[in-house]
Order: C-alpha cells, then sequence, then structure tokens
C-alpha cells in the first residue's frame, strides 16, 4: 500500500466501503467502481461456487504494478486492487477495483485497464465449481 493505492488479496470477505473510502477526495469529481461477483452459470453449466488460489507474494507484487502504472498514465488520484482468495459461493465479491479522479473519463478508463490487466498478469487462479465437476478457468496454480 502506498499513499495513493492499496492493493490486497485476503481469505476476509472484501469490502466496497473500504475502498471507496480509501479513494475518496474531496479533490475528485469522479470514483469509477468496479465489483466483480460470482454469477450462478457459465456459458450452459450452473456454477455452485469459485475457488480462487493465487501466489500471494508475486500476486501483490502484480496488483502494485498495475497501480502505479494507472497512477502514471492515468489522470487518477487514488486506485484501491482488492482481490479475495479461497472458497466463494454465488453473489460474493472476489475483485474490487476502485478509482479515483478529478474527472470521470480517466477514473472509468483506468478502472477499466485494471480489471483488464489484472485478469491478464496477476496469478490468481480460479477454479469453477458445478453441480456435475469443477474446471480450472485458466492455467493451474
Amino acid at each position: 500500500m502506498t499513499e495513493n493505492s492499496s492493493v490486497k488479496i485476503t481469505t476476509s470477505r472484501l469490502n466496497l466501503q473500504e475502498c471507496y473510502d480509501f479513494v475518496e477526495d474531496t479533490s475528485c469529481g469522479g470514483i469509477a467502481l468496479f465489483v466483480g461477483t460470482v454469477r450462478n452459470q457459465t456459458q450452459d453449466k450452473e456454477v455452485t461456487l469459485l475457488d480462487f488460489s493465487s501466489y500471494e507474494a508475486m500476486a501483490l507484487k502484480e496488483m502494485q504494478k498495475i497501480a502505479d502504472k494507472a497512477l502514471n498514465d492515468f489522470d487518477i488520484l487514488k486506485i484501491a486492487i482488492h482481490h479475495a482468495e479461497g472458497k466463494l459461493t454465488i453473489g460474493a465479491i472476489p475483485v474490487i477495483i476502485a478509482v479515483s479522479a478529478p474527472h470521470r473519463k480517466a477514473a472509468f478508463e483506468a478502472c477499466q485497464f485494471a480489471i483488464d490487466t489484472l485478469k491478464e498478469t496477476v496469478p490468481i487462479w480460479k477454479k469453477e465449481h458445478f453441480v456435475d465437476g469443477e474446471v480450472w478457468v485458466n492455467a493451474t496454480p
């Protein structure tokens, strides 16, 4: 965590208010939030839960790189990137990205950059559990 960024991986429930409070600032006219939720189906299968695993030390380092790049490349003030680890049931929140900026466009763009880059580069793996089995969605840990 830095003065302008908060990155976290936790087995505890993610807290949307914590992320919002971190990025809120009177100099900013916009806060963009992305809240990922566990949905009950994917393609044509019923999902019962998701199980997230990470290489935590590397994941935190990569998440901080994303935060630093967002702060450098977009006109934003603060960013929070929090991800859950472990088994999450339907409706649970596995990821929250919060970004504050003087103007909304930068907040939206930085938020989208952060979630897209996280999914591409951060060593966090997701296993989908179904009524009839399970599958790793991306490379296995």
